[in-house]
């Protein structure tokens, strides 16, 4: 076990990190994180962290550079603090989707932020449903990769939806989606899907039966919506009886909020590893539900050197 167990958060997702405080029973804790006149970010830790086992808690959402630019200056902040362990609580990851190399003289900018990360200071890294689950490589530190599949399996548990079949919006998210519809005893679709241009997709066929059944589409986020809604729109063309939409990464650009309303979808589930704004919180299609007792239960294991693995067994 490192020293005193003590969380920071920055200025990203500031709600969940007292919710996870909540669950821990303890203190967030005290930090000015603000910016200069011209945007500089500006951090102070205004309580002594020497020899603690630190958590920082922050997303890189919107705006993105400047979470995680909070981000890297906290964790400095807190390694010349002499801060003994210092672990970044990051729900979700950004720049993930820039993974590989798909174009020429393109970079794989996921690899250039998590040695950014590693290089600021970090001993380890928390995250959540990463966008390719190899990105856990690119750190140079331990990395625990967790899932908001039990959060999202006890939500759709409780509703018991009849006749549900679970369905992968493209190829890529087939291994989630198997392993939701297997807990759920539920079966499986699959969405062949390609890919116009960026943040542009078109239909192109379902594998598997949607007829007369609830159709759950399942992914890892919701960006501005094409694909979940253009999937939704295929389910009922194929007959499907309804459609719902579960992700954990809320990220909600462009025309989103306006695709959801408007869309076939009776229910977009979504996690609070980013927080809801503005009309967001008042869309009465998205229901949003808490990761932080997970989380919070991930960093008291990683504290007390228990598994965290077990926590998905």
């Amino acid at each position: 076990m490192s020293g005193d167990l003590k969380i920071f958060s920055g200025n990203a997702n500031p709600a969940l990190a007292h919710e996870i405080c909540a669950y821990l029973g303890t203190k967030l804790g005290e930090a000015t994180v603000g910016s200069f006149s011209d945007g500089e970010i500006r951090v102070k830790i205004e309580e002594n962290v020497r020899g603690g086992d630190i958590f920082v808690v922050q997303s890189s959402c919107q705006p993105v550079n400047d979470s995680l630019m909070e981000l890297l200056i906290i964790i400095d902040a807190l390694k010349r603090s002499s801060a003994q362990r210092i672990t970044a609580v990051i729900p979700y990851f950004g720049y993930a989707r820039q993974d590989r190399k798909d174009q020429p003289r393109v970079p794989i900018s996921a690899k250039l932020v998590a040695d950014l990360i590693s290089t600021a200071g970090t001993d380890r890294v928390l995250t959540m449903d990463l966008h390719a689950g190899q990105i856990q490589g690119f750190f140079n530190v331990p990395v625990d990769h967790l899932y908001a599949l039990p959060v999202l399996l006890d939500y759709i548990t409780k509703k018991q939806v009849s006749d549900l079949v679970v369905v992968s919006p493209d190829a890529g998210g087939v291994e989630r989606a198997r392993a939701f519809a297997k807990r759920l005893d539920a079966s499986l679709a699959i969405i062949d899907k390609r890919r116009e241009g960026p943040n542009q997709t078109a239909i192109m066929n379902i594998i598997g039966d949607v007829a007369g059944k609830s159709a759950l589409l399942l992914d890892d986020m919701i960006d501005t919506a094409g694909t979940i809604v253009k999937g939704a729109q295929a389910c009922m063309d194929r007959g499907a009886r309804e459609v719902w939409t579960a992700c954990t990464h809320a990220v909600l650009t462009g025309p989103a909020l306006e695709r959801i309303q408007q869309s076939c979808l009776k229910q977009v589930i979504v996690t609070n590893s980013i927080p809801l704004r503005g009309k967001e919180l008042i869309c009465p299609k998205l229901h949003q539900l808490s990761i932080a007792p997970l989380l919070g239960e991930a960093i008291r294991r990683i504290h007390e050197d228990e598994s965290v693995s077990s926590l998905f067994a």
